[in-house]
């Protein structure tokens, strides 16, 4: 018998980090393709190991109506 487990939910708010090279802008390039949107500017760090980078991102919430 196979044991199933239910995915958790996605989060609606995401800080991604990681060294500033071509695995973290497919990591947020990832995150873009899963529906979420930049939230605000990244930000760069300069950590032991060289240069750290960060991106906030958010999945978009459908305003209500009357909302603007």
């Amino acid at each position: 018998m196979s044991e199933t487990s239910t995915p958790s939910p996605r989060l609606r708010y995401r800080l991604l980090t990681g060294p500033d090279d071509r695995s973290f802008c497919e990591k947020v390039s990832a995150a873009l393709d899963d529906g979420y949107v930049l939230h605000g500017s990244p930000a760069i760090a300069v950590g032991p190991d060289g240069p750290v980078a960060a991106q906030a991102v958010v999945l978009p919430t459908p305003l209500a109506p009357g909302e603007v």
